[in-house]
């Protein structure tokens, strides 16, 4: 297994996420160099310890092993395989560990191409937002080579509670797909919920406080409920990436022709309210489709 003191890990992808994941590498006492199109985001990561790099393809020519957290697949499949990327430079032996949620068929058609170069891929998104990202307790689900997980799992557990080996390359991504569609139609539920308390004059922060250690209690509700009381919708997961997840979904269950009605009406709702200007906010803002 790799060790935290002997490999230098490249992270590329400094946003909501990415910031907190790295400098939780850095807290583990991990030698991380970074970049990312936003150079105040670069600047603030060096100031907690790590090394900036001026481009992609620096990262990969001193990196053994080199993180993405990236907005969407077409920008995984830029950084990785475009002009300057990843694969430009990354030696053979390299591993990739592509933490971004994107369409599983991307995941393994960049996959394919890191093959053609001798570098290693995982695809292991992470579900847990930004306050997850903050304490390190996101969960992550991984999939390709069941050998090169291992080799990595250590460092994955620098930023999450927990790393799960899902299957071949492409799994890690079909699972958060099936996480996203959990989480988005779990946030319409606890709307409703609370639509219907509060119209019937019920305190919804008593609701609350009555059902969250019963069989209705979840971590969604823990975490967005409150959000949802207090009208604060301030991002911890912006509606529009949601929204990005269902897409992928849906283009998924195309591919494997799956049933997923619920999914298709919490994504119309979604797609409203970002059309009414929602969609840089947390996605618990689904609830102003109710309230």
């Amino acid at each position: 297994m790799y060790g935290v003191i002997v490999v230098k890990i490249g992270f590329i992808g400094l946003g909501i996420m990415g910031k907190p994941m790295a400098k939780n590498l850095l807290r583990a006492g991990c030698d991380v160099v970074v970049f990312s199109r936003t150079q105040a985001d670069i600047d603030i990561v060096a100031a907690d310890g790590a090394t900036a790099a001026g481009s992609v393809a620096e990262i990969a020519t001193v990196c053994d092993i080199i993180i993405t957290m990236l907005p969407n697949g077409p920008d995984v499949r830029d950084v990785v395989m475009g002009e300057g990327g990843v694969l430009s430079t990354a030696r053979a032996g390299t591993i990739l560990v592509d933490m971004s949620s994107i369409a599983p068929a991307i995941a393994q058609e960049v996959h394919a191409a890191c093959a053609a170069k001798g570098v290693k891929m995982l695809d292991a998104p992470v579900s847990g937002g930004e306050p997850k990202a903050i304490d390190g307790t996101l969960s992550i689900m991984v999939g390709g080579e069941e050998a090169v997980f291992e080799q990595v799992k250590e460092i994955l557990l620098h930023m999450g509670a927990s790393a799960v080996y899902c299957g071949n390359i492409g799994a890690g991504n079909t699972t958060k797909l099936a996480n996203q569609i959990i989480v988005a139609l779990n946030i319409a539920a606890v709307s409703e919920a609370i639509a219907l308390s509060t119209k019937a004059g019920v305190d919804p922060q008593r609701v609350f406080d009555a059902i969250k250690g019963g069989l209705a209690g979840s971590t969604v509700m823990n975490a967005k409920l409150p959000m949802i009381i207090e009208g604060n919708i301030t991002p911890g997961f912006k509606l529009d990436l949601h929204i990005k997840d269902l897409l992928n979904v849906m283009d998924t269950a195309q591919e494997v022709d799956a049933q997923i009605p619920f999914t298709n009406q919490i994504l119309e709702m979604m797609q409203n309210l970002s059309r009414q200007g929602y969609g840089q906010n947390d996605h618990s803002v689904i609830s102003k489709h109710y309230l």
